[in-house]
């Protein structure tokens, strides 16, 4: 090997060394960021507000959710601040008119307020059916996509969790629903700090 290929070999070497670090480091940060990922309920949330630019991280990696056709079936409404309050009362609303007066629990409606009220966030998870693919094919793209959601929270330390309580389905007031379409719940997120 003369000088001049011997010089260019080394750099070329040293070039491929730092990308497979890079890519051993990368896949090593997201097998930590997916064994830590777990829904963590709005009790444990503190006060703290989640930054605008997280909230956006967030929905921004849901929407890279792979989805046949490219039909991106999902709808995604965040709530906060009084609009998130308006619709604790709505749910509490519904669960209270929506059960029998022997089943109702007080404990289940006020928990309802609760965790609304102590959530910084909560999105409503919605599946728009296109028609063109199978509806299962929809409901699993949404579900990738809110699982994109839970990865990146708990990349920045922000708690979450999807709730589906069959109430979700009667929203009438806060979640326009179209006849295409279908709630498969509630994401609740929360600062851990």
């Amino acid at each position: 090997m003369d000088l001049f290929t011997y010089s260019c070999f080394f750099p070329l070497c040293s070039f491929a060394f730092v990308l497979v670090s890079l890519t051993m480091e990368n896949a090593h940060i997201l097998k930590n960021i997916i064994e830590e990922r777990r829904s963590i309920f709005p009790k444990d949330y503190s006060d703290k507000e989640i930054p605008q630019h997280i909230l956006e991280e967030v929905l921004s990696s849901a929407v890279l959710a792979p989805n046949h056709k490219r039909t991106k079936p999902w709808r995604f409404k965040a709530f906060k601040g009084p609009e998130k309050q308006n619709l604790g009362l709505e749910l509490q609303t519904i669960y209270k008119n929506s059960t029998p007066e022997t089943m109702f629990l007080q404990k289940k409606y006020d928990d309802i307020g609760f965790k609304i009220s102590k959530a910084n966030v909560v999105i409503s998870i919605v599946v728009n059916f296109s028609g063109l693919v199978p509806d299962w094919e929809e409901i699993a793209a949404v579900s990738m996509a809110v699982q994109n959601m839970y990865l990146t929270c708990t990349a920045n330390n922000i708690g979450c969790y999807w709730s589906s309580p069959k109430i979700v389905e009667q929203l009438k007031e806060n979640l326009t629903i179209e006849e295409n379409q279908q709630c498969l719940g509630l994401f609740y997120m929360g600062s851990l700090e």
